[in-house]
């Protein structure tokens, strides 16, 4: 028997979720698939396969959801995968690798590009946060603070222990997921929840061990680009605040917060000139414009696979090859 339950949280997946199941059923026959009120047909391609599904009449949020499938697992070990995954090879090996907590594996593009800056970070520190927060890591993305938290300096050709892999494919022991609570449901509705369990995890002793021998092909993006851009900000922004609050000093957190703030306002400025920009020369061409057309961010802030691969384009030569 494999020991091992897969969890898929699923919203508005139905176009990713055939491929992320037909994949996931040849590593465990133990598949749970939490549906967050999907309005298009995921329930329907869940069910045309042989997994457990659990059907939320409202969006819980991530964390909810994913607390709902792990408690749902009988199994040792849960993987948390996300439906835009695929797994590809490294069963075993992420198994073993979970055997002190928890383990992750490298998520690569659909060419095979490793997912540079996202596959595995380390835990964020306050000025990393708040670089983030002002655009600094965007405009200067070579500097040390950013290449510290994307683990830009790191060999992903190495089995070793790492602080923040993506949830997105994600193996803990279900009794070290059980004595951490979970992810924390203040996490709302998505963002920096598997950054806080991370954190927690290796504050309670235990470890997160990354092996390249597991591999899942990962597209990115598809549930948050779904939320409208004045949502994505604040649910960005006030889940990094909340975070701030729990793992900072209280100046620390201050300091988080402010630049939070004030990067918010930044980013609403700069998108509404890009609007205002847009339209003017849309009505050159009668062409129209919607307010998300303009979304700099659409994969989101923190989770954006197109912002690693940006990362990734400056540092080929100098390193091998991310959250949130």
């Amino acid at each position: 028997m494999v020991d091992v339950t897969a969890v898929v949280v699923t919203h508005n997946s139905a176009e990713e979720l055939a491929a992320c199941l037909e994949a996931v059923l040849q590593w465990t026959p133990h598949v749970v698939v939490v549906d967050n009120a999907s309005q298009d047909t995921s329930c329907s391609v869940a069910e045309s396969y042989s997994v457990e599904l659990i059907r939320n009449t409202a969006n819980l949020g991530f964390a909810a959801a994913v607390n709902q499938g792990f408690d749902r697992a009988a199994t040792g070990f849960v993987l948390l995968l996300n439906p835009d995954a695929t797994v590809l090879a490294g069963r075993d090996e992420l198994l073993a690798a979970a055997e002190g907590g928890a383990s992750a594996g490298l998520l690569v593009s659909e060419d095979g590009t490793p997912q540079t800056g996202f596959s595995v970070r380390r835990l964020p520190t306050a000025k990393a946060l708040v670089f983030e927060c002002l655009g600094l890591n965007r405009l200067w993305p070579g500097n040390a603070t950013n290449r510290q938290w994307r683990c830009l300096d790191l060999d992903l050709t190495k089995t070793q222990n790492v602080q923040q892999p993506a949830g997105a494919f994600l193996m803990v022991r279900r009794d070290v997921w059980r004595s951490l609570g979970g992810f924390s449901e203040h996490f709302y509705p998505v963002w920096f929840e598997d950054v806080d369990f991370c954190a927690r995890l290796l504050a309670a002793g235990y470890e997160v061990c990354f092996t390249p021998a597991a591999k899942a092909s990962h597209r990115g993006g598809h549930s948050v680009g779904q939320l409208a851009w004045l949502n994505k900000q604040l649910y960005w922004y006030q889940n990094l605040a909340r975070y701030a609050g729990r793992h900072f000093s209280r100046p620390a957190a201050l300091a988080v917060t402010v630049a939070a703030m004030l990067g918010g306002c930044l980013r609403a400025c700069v998108n509404l000139v890009t609007i205002a920009s847009v339209a003017v020369t849309g009505m050159g061409n009668g062409s129209a414009v919607e307010h998300g057309d303009a979304n700099p961010d659409v994969d989101g802030p923190h989770k954006s696979v197109n912002f690693a691969a940006k990362r990734h384009s400056k540092d080929t030569g100098k390193r091998h090859l991310h959250v949130p």
